[in-house]
């Protein structure tokens, strides 16, 4: 098969697993071969790669090939509340022979710490954290899943009525949110995988621009729903936007600026920032804290200027040392974070 054929499939996610690894395979024979160049190795890591099994372009598969491409020595998956590509992702690090980490990302509430009533660093809600859950071991996958099954299930309650509290809102124009039917589909979430509000503003992008093809309306449209107008250079970001780019663009306007118009607390679907480090512990794996830091401008266009953890460091990492963390993993100014 050829080489542009072999990346189609890699990242195709209406196939299977067992496929795309058997195209990475093919792949892996061209790099020995020396028909695929082989990339310097650099310095850098990223142990904290979302996949399809929440919200990305990147199948576990084309994950781990593009992280080689780009000459990183290791690579870690990291889905929202799932577990699903974890197998798929180690299969295709012994493919590449490329070192990866298993883990996922979760939201947990800090009740019964000092942070309470904090903004700490998620953007949408006080008093709830984003952690991250590194070195899962292989054989404890399953564990984990039995936790991440029961978080999904009642997010995805909330999940239903964040799109009713769109439909409320573009009703008016016409314009409803299905969870079932529009917003589902778009995950993986019919194989483990989660369904996050990027997921839900994918959704709404795709009713906005099938009902307002013309670029210049859809902008107007937005403007409308959001209640205010989007920077000048926002909206000609989206009136040039490359059409595989176009709808990818509008999500990440309406996730800084509509989500706290439909945004339902999670709450449910949370468990305590201390269940959390003794779900770690219980699997062997890293429970680590994902520091954010104050944001400015965000030069990708979906987090708008806020305050997060800067003012109240030491606090901080009081807590998280006493709720027993193993680490912080660090997310660069200016680089999303999906949700």
């Amino acid at each position: 098969m050829e080489t542009t054929a072999l990346l189609e499939m890699i990242s195709r996610v209406d196939v299977t697993a067992d496929e795309r690894l058997a195209a990475l395979t093919q792949l892996k024979a061209k790099i020995d071969s020396g028909e695929i160049e082989t990339p310097e190795r650099g310095i850098f890591v990223n142990n904290h790669i979302h996949t399809s099994y929440s919200f990305s372009p990147y199948t576990p598969t084309s994950a781990v090939f593009y992280a080689w491409k780009a000459g990183l020595r290791t690579a870690g998956i990291m889905d929202h509340d799932s577990v699903a590509g974890l197998r798929e992702f180690i299969r295709a690090g012994e493919i590449m022979e490329m070192p990866i980490t298993c883990g996922f990302e979760c939201r947990v509430n800090v009740d019964g710490t000092p942070l309470v009533g904090r903004k700490i660093n998620n953007p949408d809600q006080c008093s709830c954290v984003y952690l991250a859950m590194h070195g899962i071991p292989h054989q404890n996958i399953d564990m984990a899943e039995e936790v991440l099954k029961t978080v999904r299930e009642k997010r995805n309650i909330r999940n239903r009525k964040m799109c009713e509290n769109i439909t409320a809102l573009t009703s008016p124009f016409g314009i409803t949110l299905d969870f079932d039917t529009d917003v589902y589909p778009l995950s993986m979430a019919h194989e483990g995988g989660s369904v996050t509000e990027r997921h839900i503003c994918y959704g709404l992008t795709k009713k906005i621009t099938g009902k307002y093809p013309d670029r210049a309306q859809a902008c107007d449209f937005i403007d409308t729903l959001c209640g205010k107008k989007m920077a000048d250079k926002t909206r000609q970001k989206l009136i040039d936007a490359p059409d595989n780019f176009y709808e990818f663009d509008i999500l990440g306007v309406l996730k800084s600026s509509l989500v706290e118009r439909f945004y339902v607390d999670a709450t449910d679907e949370c468990m305590n920032i201390r269940d959390f480090t003794a779900l770690a512990k219980k699997l062997g794996a890293i429970s680590a804290y994902a520091y954010l830091g104050d944001v400015g401008e965000s030069p990708t266009g979906d987090k708008k200027a806020q305050k997060f953890e800067d003012d109240y460091l030491p606090e901080l990492f009081d807590t998280l040392a006493d709720c027993g963390f193993d680490a912080v993993t660090i997310c660069p100014p200016g680089i999303p974070r999906s949700s």
